[in-house]
């Protein structure tokens, strides 16, 4: 007999061990996340861009993701200063997994000290319209919406993407859900239930710039790169009378926690021309990524899916 061994077939699911060595590897790195938001922000920050030297090393795949964007993105930057931008953003990517511990546990009287709005996080609350966040993915996108939950007393929804591992999912959703005026609806079922949510009262936590390819997207130019990018944030917008405010989260250095600003609502959007909404939504997120480059998130896909007869950007 030939000592190797069967391959799996590609659909097949994990075993019992596997789920097992998963699930206590969650609850693991979930008991070392509730272990570090006991420690000043400033130490966090430190031990995040050690973690994120560390992944600079090791995540191979998701560096080359980072430096092929930024090489979209930035054609005439120089390649070293590109990779500075990079190795920054895994910095600021390693503190944002830690800094969970302090968004899904700590005290709410200590999250409020150390976020720091500007602008009018308020406007949900007086408006007699719905109002439609729209919160690019800066790496601080998670520190935005505790910032709205913590100062306002309307429901806010959003659409999440499940977690494969659900020791970990079940964390997240709970500390995402914590402070009470929360819900969030996966993306397998639908904008059907985040609709019905919206008609009776909730504000809309849209994170409206990923790759989620070519259903409901059109091809909008970002940093001139055609990128599927979808239409929904307009039409949404239209259908349902909404007000849209431009939401962006920056991590502060150090201890100095995170500001989250909270700009001036679109008075012009949307309008019958879901297309061109839709390239001005692109062309202000381009303007905000300019502002502090390696805070946005650069190990995403972003161009993966490509128009009709172009070959892979990846």
């Amino acid at each position: 007999m030939s000592g190797t061994p069967p391959k799996k077939h590609p659909n097949s699911r994990p075993g019992r061990g596997q789920t097992a060595i998963g699930h206590i590897g969650a609850r693991l790195a979930l008991a070392a996340l509730w272990l570090l938001h006991l420690l000043p922000l400033g130490a966090i920050d430190a031990l995040g861009r050690g973690l994120g030297a560390l992944l600079w090393r090791l995540a191979g795949s998701r560096r080359r993701i980072a430096l092929r964007n930024l090489e979209l993105c930035y054609p005439q930057a120089p390649a070293k200063q590109r990779e500075q931008i990079a190795r920054e953003h895994f910095g600021w990517l390693g503190r944002s997994f830690l800094e969970r511990g302090l968004l899904w546990y700590a005290p709410a009287d200590r999250l409020r000290g150390l976020i720091h709005i500007e602008g009018d996080v308020k406007l949900a609350e007086r408006s007699d319209r719905p109002v439609m966040w729209l919160v690019p993915h800066f790496l601080a996108l998670d520190v935005a919406g505790a910032g709205i939950l913590l100062n306002q007393t309307r429901r806010a929804g959003s659409i999440y993407q499940q977690q494969s591992n659900p020791v970990f999912d079940r964390a997240m959703r709970r500390g995402r859900l914590r402070f009470g005026n929360a819900e969030i609806f996966s993306r397998r079922d639908g904008s059907k239930p985040l609709i019905r949510a919206i008609r009776r009262g909730d504000a809309f936590f849209n994170l409206p710039d990923m790759d989620f390819g070519r259903k409901d997207s059109a091809f909008v130019p970002f940093f001139g790169v055609p990128a599927a990018t979808l239409l929904a944030p307009s039409r949404m917008a239209r259908m349902l009378d909404m007000v849209v405010q431009p939401v962006v989260a920056q991590m502060l250095p150090g201890g100095q926690g995170w500001r989250v600003r909270f700009l001036e609502p679109w008075t012009d959007f949307p309008t019958d021309d879901p297309l061109a909404d839709t390239q001005r939504m692109n062309a202000w997120i381009e303007s905000e990524i300019r502002s502090h480059p390696s805070q946005y998130l650069w190990v995403h896909k972003r161009f993966k899916t490509r128009p009709p007869g172009e070959t892979g950007l990846y």
